[in-house]
């Protein structure tokens, strides 16, 4: 068992990869369905639909968790994984694209809860601070990795390739980790497979493969150029191997759901499952997630159109309030987060990452702005100080969860995260040049990654065992939630900072006598975009204190770390 949590460990690395990884790829991935750089607007539902599957069906398929057990759902988070992947490869326009990026984004986000949840079951409350802190660990190199999968593999293919290798490793992850849960004699499953699934389904890959690349040899020829023409309109949909495609596919769904086993958990889930629920408070979740991921910072914290999705969220929130009143047994049950280190990790993780967003944004924007200009790749290699130094700063938590209290050390890791903050918030210019800039960012990274495996910690020990994937989803959640909230509201005020500083500024007539734009104005406008950087890292300063502050007051009363002899003998 311990076996499948590290290769969980290592699914979770590649799919929080998989988020970063697609800050490079960008700009290809939009030229590939045919949207200029300009266009960049329409390109915000590639990441707002990730977030969609990432985070607003994470408290439901938390509660599926510990209902159906944890490995079912990493296998089908892997699963979901590599078919988003599929899809997202495959992408012909823009829609084709943002369903695969929320289906990758609902696999990815399936694995976080799932593997935190194992540890609970593997280890006892004392002793999971060191696998916690690794599992962290894990997962925050998969941010490490993510943006040099992505510059390796853009370096020798196409952008596709990248989605094409999450596949892979996909399905390669969900065969082995199933196969060594079926070798469990308490996990092995009598299960034959259904061979008119598996052709529907092949039927369906197929189909959707000549549909999506078009082969020349194909669509030219007289006789299968007709599987190219659409029944009706433009899209590829309505052709007849569109149609193959979504017969088939919904051919294999409803046999595959026909199978007794599948009958049987599907009636658990419908019985043992709050769906309206879970249903109001994705809703809910979602409002928030596109009010921000669909902001414009120059503009405001939110656009227009936001305020209509906040609208909504809320009265799903309202609503879901008053379900959970009446609700016989709740998506969220009763007291599950009544003691104060539970519901004080989920309000910690929110500042967390509101504070860490504006280091893995900010950091790179800011050495743009000074040393590296239009060099997004050697920019967003000066964060990999900070990002080697979190997992280390994760497995050291871990340890230190052991002898010390969880709050202590959170507390202690903020701390230091916002001590690093407040002298990025004094950079000039020539900062990032300068070995104290390093030291800088291995402090940051470090504190950080202290917080990571006490607050987990935290959550799990003063929660019931039958609610952890439920609960640490919520903690993901909010870290989530609190990276979109502070990079809308952060870079609003930065920018605020950033037009104040220009309007300061003399006319460019008064600087340049010489006409055209002369070194000493460039340097003037580089002193406006550095205040605007200040303001951010004074802002997440703030946040890191908060969130440090936080951790000691609400997690004190946590049981995580092991009891000493003397203090064996005084609980006896």
């Amino acid at each position: 068992m311990r076996v499948i949590l590290w290769l969980a460990a290592i699914a979770v690395a590649f799919a929080a990869a998989d988020t970063y990884v697609v800050v490079l790829a960008l700009p290809d991935m939009m030229a590939g369905v045919g949207l200029s750089i300009e266009e960049l607007q329409r390109a915000a539902p590639l990441i707002s639909g990730f977030l969609l599957g990432y985070v607003a069906v994470l408290p439901l398929i938390g509660r599926l968790a510990d209902l159906l057990g944890h490995l079912p759902v990493l296998v089908g988070g892997l699963v979901v994984f590599a078919f988003g992947s599929f899809l997202t490869a495959l992408s012909w326009d823009l829609a084709a694209m943002v369903v695969g990026r929320f289906f990758q984004g609902l696999g990815g986000g399936a694995l976080v809860p799932a593997t935190l949840a194992l540890v609970a079951a593997l280890y006892p409350t004392e002793r999971r601070g060191v696998p916690l802190g690794l599992v962290s660990a894990v997962q925050e190199l998969g941010s490490v990795l993510g943006p040099l999968i992505g510059a390796g593999v853009l370096a020798v293919a196409d952008w596709r390739a990248i989605f094409l290798l999450n596949l892979v490793v996909g399905v390669v992850l969900a065969v082995t980790i199933r196969r060594l849960g079926r070798s469990d004699p308490a996990l092995a499953r009598s299960t034959r497979p259904d061979l008119i699934a598996l052709l529907l389904l092949l039927l369906a890959g197929i189909a959707f493969v000549l549909l999506a690349i078009e082969p020349a040899a194909l669509v030219q020829d007289l006789t299968w150029g007709a599987l190219y023409v659409p029944a009706a309109g433009s899209t590829r949909w309505l052709t007849p191997l569109g149609l193959i495609t979504i017969i088939a596919t919904l051919g294999f769904v409803l046999k595959w759901g026909l199978r007794p086993g599948v009958r049987s958990v599907l009636g658990r889930i419908t019985a043992e499952v709050d769906l309206l629920g879970a249903l109001l408070l994705s809703i809910a979740l979602a409002g928030v997630i596109l009010a921000f991921a669909t902001a414009d910072p120059e503009v405001a914290v939110f656009s227009e159109q936001g305020v209509w999705y906040l609208v909504a969220g809320g009265l799903a929130l309202l609503g879901f309030v008053f379900h959970l009143r009446r609700a016989q047994d709740p998506i969220v049950p009763r007291g599950a987060f009544a003691r104060t280190p539970a519901w004080g990790s989920v309000l910690i993780s929110f500042f967390v990452g509101a504070a860490l967003v504006a280091a893995l944004i900010d950091v790179p924007l800011f050495a743009r702005t000074t040393i590296y200009g239009d060099s997004q790749l050697k920019a967003a290699l000066v964060l990999l100080e900070f990002l080697v130094a979190l997992p280390v700063g994760a497995v050291a938590g871990g340890f230190l969860t052991r002898r010390l209290p969880a709050g202590v050390i959170a507390g202690a890791g903020m701390l230091l995260a916002a001590v690093a903050f407040v002298f990025m918030a004094r950079w000039d210019a020539d900062a990032l040049r300068s070995i104290a800039a390093t030291v800088v960012l291995v402090a940051g990274g470090l504190g950080f990654g202290l917080a990571l495996a006490p607050v987990n910690a935290a959550i799990l020990a003063t929660t019931a065992q039958s609610m952890h994937g439920l609960t640490t989803s919520f903690t993901v959640v909010a870290r989530m939630v609190g990276m979109l909230v502070g990079i809308s509201a952060l870079t609003t005020i930065g920018l605020r900072s950033y037009y104040a500083a220009q309007a300061d500024l003399p006319s460019l007539s008064s600087v340049c006598t010489g006409g055209g734009m002369c070194q000493d104005y460039q340097d003037l406008l580089i002193g406006a975009a550095i205040a605007q950087e200040h303001t951010v890292f004074a802002g997440a300063a703030v946040c890191a204190a908060i969130a440090a502050v936080l951790s000691v007051v609400l997690l004190r009363g946590a049981p995580t770390r092991a009891l000493s002899p003397s203090e064996t003998v005084t609980a006896l």
